[in-house]
């Protein structure tokens, strides 16, 4: 009984040896993906120190120029969406402001940059777990996370950003009070709402992902589509804080249409679903 005691021990303890190398050597694959990723936003974020005047004259303070491209094209519907100047001014309070700003700014520019590099990398981390059904299922990841991250980023700084700025620099409850923003403000407002922009459009992902553990359903979210839009308008409402119905459907449409793409999405891993579990009740 001794012996065999001994023996079970022995085996117990070599499985339980053989989980800890495989946890530790996911750890160790999970550590040289993160410091990989790392390294990528380390050169963009050098790239974007190096060309900074650049960045910042034609990327960062555009949207206060009159002559930003939003502005010229809303002209083109009429003298009352057009917008030739921004109120305020912008100014630095902080011995450190300017440098601070331009060290947060390119680290910014340096993760946007490198977010498809990332994907890639989860992509290449959590490839070698999947089964090859869900391989081919989820092999075009990378490249349509990226992309609707891209448009969305595109979106935010094109659209919402300026809308913003413009409605809150012309907004005053006296005129005895001068609107001048900081600069950390301006850029932590213009980048929020940029990179918030950017997750949202990531909504078709989402709902892939949820759909594929069974969490959500095509069916569901037809059922729920009036609650959904009404979610969406305050949402819409929310990112954008232009008070015109106008202004706010700008905002929303894309959202109503990141939606309805979910459902299409969602409804067809639900059928791929069903049909695997009608073969594996037929065998």
């Amino acid at each position: 009984m001794a012996g065999q005691d001994l023996i079970k021990a022995v085996k117990e303890k070599g499985t339980t040896l053989e989980a800890e190398m495989s946890f530790f050597d996911h750890l160790e694959a999970l550590r040289w993906h993160l410091m990989r990723a790392a390294i990528s936003v380390v050169i963009f974020t050098g790239l974007a120190w190096y060309y900074y005047d650049f960045i910042f004259n034609k990327i960062i303070m555009a949207p206060f120029s009159g002559d930003f491209w939003t502005y010229r094209m809303m002209c083109k519907f009429g003298n009352s969406f057009c917008i030739t100047h921004i109120n305020g001014n912008i100014i630095n309070t902080d011995m450190a402001g300017q440098f601070m700003m331009k060290l947060n700014s390119t680290i910014l520019m340096g993760i946007i940059v490198a977010v498809p590099y990332i994907l890639w990398e989860l992509w290449r981390f959590i490839k070698p777990a999947l089964l090859d059904k869900e391989r081919r299922a989820a092999s075009g990841f990378v490249f349509y996370a990226s992309i609707l991250f891209v448009v969305g980023i595109l979106f935010g700084y094109y659209v919402i950003a300026p809308e913003s700025i413009a409605f809150l620099a012309g907004y005053s409850i006296s005129p005895i009070i001068q609107n001048q923003f900081t600069i950390s403000s301006y850029l932590s407002m213009v980048a929020t709402i940029t990179l918030i922009i950017g997750i949202v459009f990531e909504l078709p992902i989402l709902i892939y992902i949820l759909a594929s553990i069974g969490i959500l359903t095509g069916t569901f979210m037809r059922k729920t589509r009036r609650y959904s839009v009404v979610i969406l308008l305050i949402i819409g409402a929310i990112i954008s804080p232009s008070p015109d119905f106008l202004t706010t459907m700008i905002a929303t449409v894309p959202l109503f249409a990141l939606y309805e793409v979910g459902i299409v999405v969602a409804s067809v891993v639900e059928k791929r679903r069903l049909k695997k579990h009608e073969e594996i009740m037929e065998s």
